[in-house]
Formats: structure tokens, sequence, C-alpha cells
């Protein structure tokens, strides 16, 4: 009932994906997006990325008396899935993500320091606050040490997306017995970053931080004297697992919609294919429902929701590989041909299918939801 409620997409839903649509159809064109998937050519637009923060997305989810827009999650959630179909550059994502975890994790004062830069685009960040193969995990591998000019951060972290278009990363650092979060510079002569290759020609970073020095208290994101709470980088976390299916939605409709236009043109023995039963039932696989509004709803509502982000993760990650799969075989040779664009899409779903944990290890957040909930019973 809650999912089919969530699915249930508003007039003011629909009038805001047709803004976010129309921006990034003329910002980020699939020509640009070919051009930025080449890493020699890694940068980000300055036109696209102000479009997008003169446009508010940037500030989507945050509240207004720290720039942003005071909308909800699923707001922000709605450009994902525009952001999937266009193929936008993932430094938005990192920043919209980093803007979350300092709203979530920090308080009012740090929040007035860093928002209004995050929402106007004046700041580009990343974060990393969770293992990057299974999100669940919140225990922080950096380590926090206090000293005479503050704290030192000591320690490195892997699989750090967009660190090399970020000026800052939002990170979690273990002392004693309490995590701790931190904002840090990128620029900062005792921060490394090291591109690592992924699939497709995808980057990711390990970063890594020799003794970094932080004693502004503004970055300093402590919580209480307990330090941070797991709940709440759980919440995060699932939060950015959720806009990443999300994501995957949009491109799971953008090559969707290639597809049924190539099939609809494309004849063999006198008739469309798209008119053999075959071919039909491939398509149909396409409209897999996926979970990932609901997860996204029920975070911006303040519950941790990892049911549902497991659910939405499960199906996304498992939609994802089958419509692309299933789209190369419709175009046939064709859709092995790079020229055609497919396969953009369809490396962007490989890649984002598994940032944080695939379907696999989804399935294990479930089973370790469903032990807890019998165990709470007992």
């Amino acid at each position: 009932m809650r999912l089919a409620m969530k699915l249930l997409v508003d007039q003011d839903e629909r009038d805001l994906a047709a803004t976010l649509g129309a921006v990034l159809a003329a910002e980020c064109p699939t020509l640009l997006a070919r051009a930025l998937h080449d890493p020699a050519a890694r940068r980000l637009p300055s036109a696209l990325w102000k479009a997008l923060a003169d446009t508010g997305v940037l500030g989507l989810g945050l509240p207004e008396e720290h720039g942003g827009s005071g909308g909800t999650l699923s707001d922000l959630g709605v450009f994902y899935v525009e952001a999937g179909r266009a193929l936008c550059p993932t430094i938005v994502h990192s920043t919209a993500v980093a803007a979350l975890a300092i709203n979530a994790l920090a308080n009012d004062g740090q929040r007035g320091r860093w928002l209004p830069q995050l929402s106007s685009g004046a700041l580009r960040a990343t974060s990393a606050l969770w293992h990057p193969r299974d999100a669940a995990i919140v225990t922080p591998v950096l380590r926090a040490a206090p000293g005479p000019d503050g704290w030192r951060i000591s320690g490195a972290t892997d699989f750090v997306a967009d660190a090399d278009l970020a000026d800052a990363i939002v990170i979690a650092a273990g002392e004693e017995q309490r995590t701790l979060g931190f904002v840090v510079p990128l620029d900062d002569p005792r921060v490394r970053v090291e591109p690592l290759q992924l699939m497709g020609g995808y980057r990711a970073f390990r970063v890594v931080f020799d003794g970094v020095a932080v004693s502004d208290a503004s970055a300093i994101l402590d919580g209480d004297d307990a330090g941070l709470r797991v709940d709440d980088l759980r919440r995060v976390a699932n939060a950015a697992v959720a806009l990443l299916c999300l994501d995957l939605v949009g491109v799971g409709e953008a090559v969707l919609a290639r597809t049924v236009d190539y099939t609809t043109m494309r004849h063999q023995f006198g008739r469309p294919i798209a008119s053999f039963q075959a071919a039909q039932h491939l398509v149909a696989n396409m409209h897999i429902a996926l979970a990932a509004h609901s997860a996204v709803f029920w975070i911006g509502r303040g519950r941790t929701a990892t049911r549902e982000t497991a659910v939405a993760r499960i199906q996304s990650a498992t939609a994802a590989k089958l419509i692309t799969l299933d789209a190369h075989q419709l175009h046939g040779g064709m859709g092995y041909v790079t020229e055609t664009d497919l396969h953009l899409w369809s490396e962007r779903a490989r890649v984002l299918s598994t940032l944080g944990g695939g379907a696999d290890v989804a399935a294990v957040w479930l089973e370790s939801e469903r032990n807890l909930e019998c165990h709470q019973k007992v």
C-alpha cells in the first residue's frame, strides 16, 4: 500500500520533472555526455553547473534558511530520475549527498556555514561516510586523533566518487569509542587523491589523509559528546543508495524509449520487429516496478528505511541489468556499436547499480532487517 501510494506521482512532481528535463536537455545533451565520458576530458561544464545551481537543483531537499528550496527528499529524487535519463555528471549527485550529510549530521551553525555554498554551487563536494561495497557498514576506516592544533585525520578511503572535481569531502573518522564527522578541503597538501579505474571508463578515487589537521569548529561534525549516531549515518547512506536507484530508473526509461523507437522502425520478414512475441516479452521486462520512490519518501520523513532501501536496490539493480541487456539484444548488432550511444546508459547502469552494494548485498540488508524484527518480537 505504501509503495503504491508513493508511485502515484502528483502534478507538482510532474511539473518539476518537466522543468528539470528541459534544463538537462538544453545543457546536457547526449553529445556532451559522450564527450564527458572520455576520461581525458572528464570535467564538469560550467554552463551546466550554473544552470543546475540557478534552477535550484543543488538546494532540493535542503532548508530555506540555509539557501535550499525547502522541498523534500522526493523532490531531489525527481531530479535523479531526470539525471539518469540525461546522463548528468555524477558530481551533481556527490554534491547533493554531501549536502544531505551535513544537513543530517551537523549543528545549525555548521549548516549555515556549508549549505548555502553547496546550494548555490559555489562549492562542490563528495563524501566517504560508508563502505563503498556495502552501504550498511558505517564503521569509519579513517582515524581521528586530538592534537595541539585541533584534530588530525589519518588513513585512506577507497572508491570515492568525483574527488577530482570536488572542492571538499565529508568524512567520518573514529576516535576511541566514538565517530566524528569532518569537512576537509581536497586541496589540503596532506590530502592525496589517486584515481581508480572502474568498468566502462568510469573513475573513482582513493583519498589518502596524511595527518590532516582540522581545527575549524564549523568543519567538525561531532553530533554530541557520544559522537555521530549510527542511525543518522545509516539514514544518509540509505538516502544515497535510494537516490542512485532513482537514477537507474531514469536510465531504464531512457533505454526503453530508445529501444521502442528502434524496434518499431526495424523490420524483419516484412514486419516491425516489435511485433514479434519474443521481442514484446523482452520489452515487457523493461517495465519491472521499481521501489526507489518509496524508499526516498520514507527516508525523507525521518525513517532509516533499510527495508525499503534494500527492496529498491534489489529491484533497480536487477531491472537495470535486464533493461540494458535486453536493449542491446533488441538493437541487434547495432546495440554493440559505440556510435549508437546505448553503451553510455548501460555502463552507467553497471556502475551505479554496484556502488554501495548490488542486489546481492541488498538482499543481506533485507534478511538482517527480518532477523532484527524477529528478535524484537521475541
